[in-house]
């Protein structure tokens, strides 16, 4: 008999695996938005990036605040950036330290956006050609990050910033990061 004929069934198999193991994981209470970050423990890239509102050059100065920050990428055209918007106002409203990378979008209708819906962000940094993003790792925004106050990256987000993801997951790393500033 060919063996060739035994190829597709093969694929199937492995799929059917691949799955089975993606399944588990989920079941068991794995976050299927987690990914990796190579960046985990390390500064954040360095980067001439220009402000949003003035046009001004910034460097990765910016995210060593002496405090935790976050620093949230999105856009204008992302329907999940939108989502979580109104919750990033929240936090911000509360006194977290945000930091906007605008990616990939129109600075004139990122100006509107923030306008209309009220900004959360310290500092909004353009990323037009997403070259800072792509430093970072980024797949699509919305991605937060969390970094402490010299300036290295702790912890990456894919997916939106909620109530729940903040209280169960970004909390209580932050709280650890203000803790461990003092």
């Amino acid at each position: 008999m060919n063996k060739k004929l035994y190829l597709p069934l093969l694929i199937f198999l492995i799929l059917v695996g691949a799955f089975f193991i993606q399944l588990r994981q989920n079941a068991s209470g794995g976050d299927p938005k987690l990914l990796e970050s190579a960046l985990v423990g390390k500064p954040v890239p360095e980067k001439v990036m220009q402000g949003l509102f003035d046009n001004k050059d910034y460097t990765s100065g910016v995210f060593k605040q002496g405090k935790p920050i976050l620093l949230n990428v999105w856009a204008t055209w992302c329907p999940t950036c939108y989502a979580e918007h109104q919750y990033l106002n929240e936090l911000a409203k509360q006194g977290i330290t945000i930091i906007g990378v605008d990616y990939k979008d129109d600075s004139a209708k990122a100006v509107k956006w923030l306008k209309d819906l009220d900004n959360p962000y310290q500092l909004v940094l353009k990323d037009e050609k997403g070259s800072l993003a792509l430093d970072l790792g980024v797949y699509g925004a919305p991605e937060t990050f969390i970094i402490d106050g010299k300036g290295v990256i702790h912890y990456r987000l894919a997916g939106d910033v909620n109530e729940k993801v903040w209280k169960n997951t970004l909390l209580p790393i932050y709280n650890q990061l203000l803790e461990d500033g003092k």
